[in-house]
């Protein structure tokens, strides 16, 4: 049987910090805690068992909520990701679980037969199935670890408690990330669309991408439609107006290069904010694993004719000007 680690409710400032660097993606995928059995306190057999992600920011969550409190703690393998995707992607799921159960010698280690688990990752796991093939009967928690020592007094939960919510600061938290991971393309677009089309094309480039990363976060709830991508293109597409309008008065241009000039930014920019909201489907409380698969066949060839579209007309007005024909 493995060796059961032993762990604290005390954050550090160390592991803040590391909050920090995994709310940037900086080395990402290092913020794993090995997956096993945890001593929280001075647990007995009698004591609770709680199941949590092996992503360093689940854990610490956890452990904080359970100051004071002598429990067991298993921490599934859910390859370094948060409960709640892990569960829409599997990983924090039904077959880890009960491996978990086995591989750690629990049912020898609790003399109950009950384990914890998070709310959020109710959709991965399956438990009667888990009832059937282990033994251990599993009990959903609350949704915020923080209302775990209010749940643990009588083990029922109030409809508050219950409820999921994505206020602001929650949505807020997800785009540093997906900042992150789009900068170098962003910026290197912009220098590019700087040399070629001027310093205004260049901030059509930042634009697009801090509409998509931070803006589109922002607003989730007050955007007109429900698909992500149809959120996307509509904010695009009013983020696209200033630059349409500029680029419109361009000096010298009139006509058919005109239009194709009021044209690019109104196919591109909606085209990347679009994508790029796709991004947030797996972290909100707006979307299904069968919803999301929908939507990313059914727009994504849409964005790619848009975009595509879109810089063939801007390769095309350039040549107009450079020709002359304006």
């Amino acid at each position: 049987m493995p060796a059961i680690r032993t762990t604290t409710s005390e954050i550090s400032g160390k592991d803040r910090w590391d909050h920090v660097l995994a709310r940037w993606g900086v080395n990402r995928m290092s913020r794993i805690v090995p997956p096993g059995l945890y001593r929280l306190g001075s647990p007995t057999k009698d004591s609770s068992v709680f199941a949590s992600a092996n992503y360093t920011l689940s854990f610490d969550a956890l452990r904080s909520a359970l100051a004071g409190v002598d429990a067991w703690i298993l921490v599934l393998d859910t390859k370094g990701i948060n409960v709640w995707c892990a569960a829409g992607k599997g990983t924090f799921g039904t077959d880890e679980l009960i491996r978990r159960i086995a591989v750690t010698g629990l049912s020898g280690v609790v003399s109950h037969r009950r384990i914890i688990l998070p709310q959020l990752g109710a959709p991965g796991v399956s438990a009667h199935e888990v009832a059937r093939r282990s033994g251990f009967s599993v009990e959903y928690g609350p949704v915020r670890a923080r209302d775990l020592p209010t749940y643990l007094a009588t083990h029922t939960a109030t409809p508050e408690m219950r409820t999921v919510r994505f206020p602001l600061a929650d949505r807020l938290v997800l785009a540093p990330m997906e900042l992150v991971h789009t900068l170098l393309p962003m910026v290197a677009a912009a220098v590019v669309l700087y040399f070629l089309a001027g310093p205004f094309a260049a901030l059509a480039a930042i634009a697009a991408v801090l509409a998509g990363t931070v803006l589109f976060p922002a607003l989730l709830p007050v955007i007109p439609t429900r698909d992500f991508s149809m959120k996307g293109l509509f904010l695009g597409a009013v983020v696209a107006i200033p630059f349409a309008v500029s680029f419109a008065r361009a000096p010298g241009l009139s006509g058919t290069a005109q239009i194709i000039a009021i044209l690019v930014p109104f196919l591109i920019i909606p085209a990347v904010v679009a994508y790029l909201a796709l991004n947030f489907t797996g972290s909100t409380t707006f979307t299904s694993r069968t919803g999301v698969k929908k939507e990313i066949f059914r727009y994504i060839p849409a964005m790619v004719l848009m975009a595509g579209t879109g810089t063939i007309l801007g390769i095309v007005l350039g040549v107009l000007r450079l020709m002359g024909v304006t």
